[in-house]
């Protein structure tokens, strides 16, 4: 079979935007405090930009007052010169200090908490990329890459966000509200700040009312731009197979779908935030017009100077500004909410194979192999494996040989642990155990068992990045000769040379510049120079040519001698010098034993050689035109 392909279908969907699948209990209030502790690291420069945040709220109080005694100031009798050179010319300066004051702690309130911005940014997206790392190999099975790495881009981007409005909107907003209050209760009468707090009630009340009732459009429209943004990745990912089909009609009328459903659900949002623009304008206009009616009465009366009205316009000038942005400011608060929990969602996601308390590394030394009695299925109801059992010896071959859907490459995975041994809801005792050099691989640390494998996958997928860089991949930091020593043994040193910028040609897009033989060699030599004491090749040689499939195949039993080796294969020739072959059917295990042997008994392996050899010589008739 070709592995995980098709059985591994999860029984737990997971679905990269809706939460449905799983209920949260997450409140807003839950994800910002597991948001508070990633600032916590920054404390210290938290609590120094709270002091800034202050300043600057104080200076800009100071304003308005200060443009009151200028005001009353210039009330003088005229030609009067010592008043007007002296007194005004030393407000005014006062004036301009503040002004600048309140500019200057702003930008040191931004800049002294800048670091812990990006500082909390960082930390949470690669704790998010390390942990979608760590999970099971069924989780990426089901993935939706584009809806995915969306959420993520969402939710780093909603921490920036959440923390810019909360720390440099709301909070100073409340603190210039409560002392803008208690000025005009203390100063004037307390109908001022009654006034301010009922304007500003209704005001908020409306805000939240009429966002909370939009949010559901924004979250669609979110939701949409996913599934857009899913689509688009997965048609561009799957070019050539679009082409091959011809259905890049198809494909875009399928993005299309998509970004008309985008389309209305954003035409929605956009509607209902001029509702609510409307709403918060006509009460802020309300508000301004009584209290500017009380002040005008009160100077009227004799009882306010036109200083005051001045300042009592210039506190409900500053005062609503800001608050004219509450609603775009909840909204998006709401929203960077909504986005970050989707990304903790995601940090959330239960591993499926983890490490046990206090595992240990792997012992090197003994790398001898053993599957005993194992039983795996990736779904309960359809077993993949039935009490395996064998042994590979340390520095020895085996082969495992058999048909499509037998099971032969879920064995290279449950040695790698995508995948713990055992069937889904069953006890774990039941599913056997695999060991290396006596321990089971489900008591030691998964990177160091991984260290010790490597892998020739038949389907070899290559990073969008230099031929070099990909070779190099089997061991980070070698050097550019043992690169290509590792590409000689691989017999592709000789074509990457041929190459215009040699070692620094582009592969492209999974490798999908290079042929599929020349992908599989990167393979072979990304291996090799790993160098590890266990070697698995999964149909290592199945893309190439039968010439250099000779030499590779060489190449190969020359690397795997002296090491414990798997090798899986659908060519029997390839697997007839091995210590042991292991015929495999349907999850069980038929036959044993060596080539000689195997073809001595007569049984399900000489049977599937003479057929092979049959079609070989068939082959080679028609290439020579007999």
């Amino acid at each position: 079979m070709r592995g995980y392909g098709r059985h591994a279908s999860s029984s737990i969907p997971f679905e990269h935007g809706a939460t449905a699948a799983q209920p949260r209990a997450h409140t807003d209030w839950a994800t910002l405090g597991r948001l508070l502790p990633y600032l916590w690291e920054y404390k210290w420069r938290a609590l120094a930009a709270l002091v800034f945040m202050v300043g600057a709220k104080l200076a800009n109080v100071g304003v308005p007052i200060l443009l009151k005694d200028l005001v009353d100031t210039m009330s003088i009798k005229p030609g009067d010169p010592a008043a007007l050179l002296v007194v005004p010319a030393g407000l005014l300066l006062a004036y301009g200090l503040l002004r600048l004051s309140t500019t200057l702690f702003t930008e040191l309130r931004e800049l002294v908490f800048a670091k812990a911005t990006q500082g909390a940014a960082r930390s949470i997206a690669l704790r998010t990329f390390q942990h979608l790392h760590s999970l099971s190999l069924r989780f990426h099975l089901e993935r939706q890459t584009g809806g995915m790495t969306r959420d993520i881009e969402r939710g780093v981007r909603g921490i920036e966000s959440l923390i810019s409005y909360s720390l440099y909107s709301i909070f100073p907003t409340i603190i210039e509200v409560a002392l803008v209050l208690s000025i005009l209760a203390v100063k004037f009468d307390a109908w001022f700040a009654w006034i301010t707090v009922g304007a500003l009630a209704l005001y908020i009340s409306f805000s939240v009312a009429v966002t909370e009732w939009r949010t559901k459009f924004r979250r669609e429209a979110n939701e949409f731009d996913s599934a857009a943004h899913t689509k688009a990745v997965d048609s561009l990912l799957n070019y050539e197979t679009v082409k091959y089909f011809n259905n890049e009609g198809f494909e875009a009328r399928r993005y299309d779908e998509s970004l008309e459903k985008l389309r209305r659900a954003r035409l929605k949002s956009q509607t209902t935030l001029s509702l609510l623009n409307a709403g918060q304008q006509m009460i802020i206009a309300v508000g301004l017009v009584v209290m500017l009616w009380r002040a005008t009465q009160g100077v009227v009366d004799g009882r306010m100077t036109l200083g005051d009205l001045v300042m009592v316009n210039a506190f409900m000038i500053q005062l609503y500004i800001p608050l004219n942005f509450l609603g775009v400011l909840y909204r998006e608060i709401k929203q960077n909410l909504t986005d970050l929990d989707k990304m903790f969602v995601l940090m959330d996601r239960e591993r499926e194979v983890a490490d046990r308390p206090g595992a240990q590394p792997l012992l090197r030394g003994d790398a001898t192999v053993r599957f005993e009695n194992v039983s795996f299925a990736y779904e309960a109801a359809r077993p993949i494996l039935h009490h395996v059992s064998f042994e590979i010896p340390a520095g020895k071959t085996v082969a495992v040989v058999g048909p499509s859907g037998s099971g032969k490459s879920t064995l290279a995975r449950l040695m790698y642990r995508f995948y713990d041994v055992g069937i889904p809801g069953g006890p774990a005792a039941a599913g056997g155990r695999i060991t290396i050099g006596g321990q089971d691989i489900r008591e030691v640390t998964q990177s160091s068992v991984r260290q010790a494998i490597g892998i020739v996958p038949q389907d070899t997928v290559l990073f969008n990045d230099t031929v070099e860089y990909n070779i190099a991949y089997g061991r980070p930091g070698a050097s550019r000769a043992e690169v290509e020593d590792a590409a000689r043994a691989a017999r592709i040193h000789g074509f990457i040379e041929s190459t215009p910028k040699g070692y620094q040609t582009m592969v492209g897009e999974r490798g999908l510049k290079l042929s599929g033989g020349e992908k599989q060699r990167v393979a072979i030599a990304r291996t090799l120079l790993k160098n590890p004491p266990i070697m698995i090749f999964d149909e290592a040689t199945s893309a190439l040519d039968s010439a250099n499939e000779r030499a590779i195949q060489a190449e190969l039993k020359g690397v795997a001698r002296n090491k414990t080796a798997l090798v899986i294969a659908h060519r029997l020739s390839t697997v007839v010098d091995a210590h042991e072959i292991l015929v495999l059917e349907a999850g069980r295990i038929v036959e044993r034993g060596t080539h000689g042997e195997l073809l001595a008994k007569g049984g399900r392996y000489a049977e599937m050689w003479s057929l092979q050899q049959q079609s070989s010589e068939q082959g080679f008739e028609e290439v020579m035109g007999m």
